[in-house]
């Protein structure tokens, strides 16, 4: 749970600056917007693949040099 402390000398803007930065480091926005909507397992599962298919392309883009 995100939460902040304000000083009487630090100004509002700064603080809500200082929590919004915060909250987005903690992902609860992104975790938010994941579960607006119900989604089915299998399409979870689904999402999950093709995110991991192309993480193995990219990875061997990158590594993928033979020496000849």
């Amino acid at each position: 749970m995100a939460h902040i402390i304000v000083d009487d000398s630090e100004p509002l803007e700064k603080a809500i600056k200082r929590f919004k930065r915060m909250i987005e480091k903690e992902g609860i926005i992104r975790e938010f917007k994941k579960r607006e909507y119900y989604e089915k397992p299998s399409t979870i599962l689904n999402r999950k693949k093709k995110s991991f298919q192309r993480k193995l392309l990219r990875k061997s883009r990158r590594g993928g040099h033979t020496e000849y």
